[in-house]
């Protein structure tokens, strides 16, 4: 079973029994949470569509933990005008594993 779920302004497709990473949410490591924005859910390759949501709709995962993605470096420049600039982002995460999909 599959589903796609919104956090974080994102969607992503999660899968039972699978770990995905989702952007950072405030849940210590170890605990269930549940995403009730779920935009869409595939059983059997018969998919149920909401619009924007499914009610009733939830998944429920536990939180694995939480860290930084790998750096991005920036770097803006203009020619002929000795401007330089370089700075680094490293995204938070929280990875998840799903328990349950259920509509």
């Amino acid at each position: 079973m599959r589903a796609i779920i919104e956090t974080g302004g994102l969607q992503i497709p999660v899968e039972e029994n699978s770990r995905c990473r989702i952007p950072k949410i405030d849940a210590e490591p170890g605990k269930e949470v549940d995403f009730d924005r779920v935009l869409l859910i595939s059983k059997d390759d018969k998919p149920l569509i909401g619009k924007p949501y499914i009610e009733g709709a939830s998944v429920k995962a536990e939180v694995i933990s939480h860290g930084r993605s790998d750096k991005i470096n920036v770097f803006k420049f203009k020619k002929r005008l000795k401007y330089r600039k370089k700075t680094g982002h490293r995204q938070q995460y929280t990875e998840i594993l799903v328990k349950e999909i259920s509509s």
